[in-house]
């Protein structure tokens, strides 16, 4: 299941290197080619909100597989694409359905008890970010081989052979929820209404991807520049210290288990925190710069995993729409993150980002100390 999540996710980073290369291929301007990035984010934002629900009313065995084999058809037809737009179709089909990541997430928290629930989410999580952060060095080798064509097509089989695998092996896992499909929306936004936990774990969950962002941008900016001066591709290998972070996850999710959620939580945004502190000291020393972006990575992980352990308890029969919730949140505030570190960067350089990243965290940390306190109360009355 992690690996398939992976696989499935990979789509949407495989064009950031390969820019360049499809601008000269399809004699597309550079914005337009740009706005393949953008694609794949919307494609994927729209799927949280509107096919991820749909686990908690269909078979989800049979609804994470089509949407695998879903995937693999559209990055085989996206390797084809003739034109600038008809490539942007295909990019936004491609992320639309590697939401079904997301719902195989969802099916291996439904599958374990509930003492082993932290494990199996961060196991299959990490197929997830592992897929993120390998995706764009294996578009680059695949790039250099063959065309960025390349990349879409060959991809593409190992993820139909997963939607195989994965029709064989997994159970069939049917929910008791009879909702039609407006109802079910509705139910998502009724959802964080009526749950204050998700609105705070929302909350907590776009504050941190938001300071995690902000060095996705920054760094680049800044090993481009002097005193480093790396290369596109150098800067690339560098951001893979983040399996360091993946590698944590399951560590935190053994913690989740033994009913240190909340001690998880606090630690993984304090670390988020301090790994600003540390790259602002690695403005020109690269182990300072190393250190930090694995605490980053550390941090931002435990902070995922905890706070999903802490939804999918919530209600069994709603966890895909919960999620839908979390994540729809969790990716809007990377996304913030990201738009205004370009313009934190132009005004105050290195510094400023450091300091915007330290502050976001900060605030994800008085979210987290006003959500402890929402709940200790809630249970005096």
């Amino acid at each position: 299941m992690a690996v398939a999540t992976g696989l499935s996710c990979a789509g949407n980073y495989f064009a950031q290197p390969l820019l360049d290369l499809i601008t000269r291929d399809l004699h597309v301007s550079a914005a337009l080619a740009g706005f393949v990035v953008t694609a794949s984010q919307a494609g994927y934002a729209l799927g949280l909100l509107l096919i991820v629900p749909l686990g908690d009313v269909l078979d989800r065995r049979r609804l994470a597989v089509g949407l695998l084999a879903a995937t693999a058809a559209f990055l085989a037809l996206t390797s084809a694409a003739p034109t600038g737009p008809l490539l942007l179709a295909g990019t936004v089909a491609v992320a639309l359905t590697a939401v079904g990541a997301q719902v195989v997430v969802g099916y291996a928290a439904a599958l374990v008890p509930d003492e082993a629930r932290g494990r199996a989410v961060a196991t299959v999580m990490s197929g997830v970010l592992l897929g993120g952060l390998l995706a764009r060095t294996v578009s680059g080798v695949l790039a250099e081989l063959g065309g960025w064509r390349t990349v879409y097509w060959v991809s593409a089989i190992p993820v139909a052979v997963m939607a195989l695998l994965l029709h064989r092996h997994l159970p069939r896992v049917r929910s008791c929820a009879r909702l039609s499909y407006p109802a079910l929306l509705r139910s998502s936004l009724s959802l964080l209404r009526e749950e204050p936990l998700l609105r705070w774990r929302s909350a907590i969950g776009a504050l941190s991807l938001a300071a995690y962002s902000v060095q996705l941008t920054a760094l680049t900016f800044l090993l481009a520049g002097p005193p480093f001066g790396w290369s596109e591709s150098r800067i690339g290998l560098f951001g893979l210290l983040g399996v360091v972070g993946v590698v944590t996850m399951t560590f935190a999710g053994r913690l989740n288990d033994r009913g240190l959620v909340q001690y998880v939580t606090g630690c993984g945004i304090a670390t988020l925190g301090g790994g600003w502190l540390l790259l602002l000291a690695g403005a020109g020393s690269l182990p300072w710069l190393a250190v930090g972006i694995v605490a980053l990575n550390v941090g931002q992980q435990a902070v995922l995993n905890s706070s999903q352990t802490v939804l999918y308890a919530l209600r069994p029969e709603a966890r895909n729409r919960l999620n839908s919730v979390f994540m729809t949140s969790f990716f809007i505030g990377g996304a913030t993150g990201s738009a205004l570190t370009a313009l934190v960067w132009a005004r105050a350089g290195w510094s400023g980002v450091c300091l915007q990243g330290a502050g976001l965290a900060a605030a994800a940390l008085a979210v987290w100390g006003l959500e402890r306190l929402s709940t200790a109360r809630a249970r005096s009355r």
